[in-house]
C-alpha cells in the first residue's frame, strides 16, 4: 500500500511539475522540487529527502531551493533540537497567484464590456436585416461567469489570509 501511495505521489509530482514549469516559468528541477514540497504538505521536507527522492545532485537541489526561496515560493522552518530545515510552500505565493487571476479576469471582463457596448451601438443602428445584429448573450453569460468566479476566488483568498487553511 505504501509503495502505491509513493508511486502515485511521484506521478503527481511529475504531472504538477510540468504544469508549474509552464505556469511559473520554472526550470524542470525547480518545478519538481516545488511540486514535491506542495505534495508533502505542512510537515515539510528536508534537503536530504529531496536529494534522495528526486534523484538530483546536492548542488542542483541546493541551487533550485535557493532560487525558489528568492522567488518567495517556499519557506522553511526548523524543529527544536534538529538542525535540518523543513521546506514548505509560502502561503503568500498562493495569495499572489489568486491576485494575478483576479486581475487577469478583471481585464477580460472590461474587454468584454467594451466589446458588448460596441455591439449594442451597432445593433441600435438601422440595419437592413435583423440577421446582421450581434448576439449579446455570450458576453452577458461570460461577464456573469467572471463575476461569480472572481467572487468565489476572493472568498478563498480571504480565508487564506485569515489563516482558515493550514496548507
Amino acid at each position: 500500500m505504501k509503495d502505491e501511495i509513493c508511486k502515485e505521489k511521484m506521478a503527481l509530482v511529475e504531472k504538477l511539475g510540468v504544469h508549474l514549469e509552464n505556469r511559473e516559468q520554472l526550470a524542470p528541477v525547480a518545478a519538481r522540487i516545488l511540486s514535491y514540497i506542495i505534495l508533502t504538505g505542512k510537515k515539510g521536507t528536508t534537503f536530504e529527502d529531496m536529494v534522495t527522492i528526486l534523484c538530483a545532485s546536492k548542488s542542483t537541489i541546493s541551487t533550485h531551493l535557493n532560487h525558489l526561496q528568492d522567488l518567495k515560493k517556499i519557506v522553511y522552518f526548523t524543529k527544536t533540537g534538529d538542525r535540518k530545515k523543513y521546506f514548505i510552500i509560502n502561503k503568500d505565493m498562493i495569495v499572489q497567484h489568486i491576485d494575478n487571476m483576479i486581475n487577469e479576469w478583471q481585464e477580460v471582463r472590461e474587454l468584454h464590456l467594451e466589446i458588448k457596448s460596441y455591439k449594442e451601438t451597432i445593433n441600435t443602428l438601422k440595419l437592413e436585416n435583423d440577421d446582421e445584429k450581434f448576439e449579446l448573450s455570450f458576453h452577458n453569460d461570460y461577464i456573469q461567469f467572471l463575476d461569480e468566479a472572481s467572487s468565489s476566488i476572493e472568498t478563498l483568498r480571504t480565508k487564506l489570509i485569515d489563516n482558515q487553511f493550514h496548507i
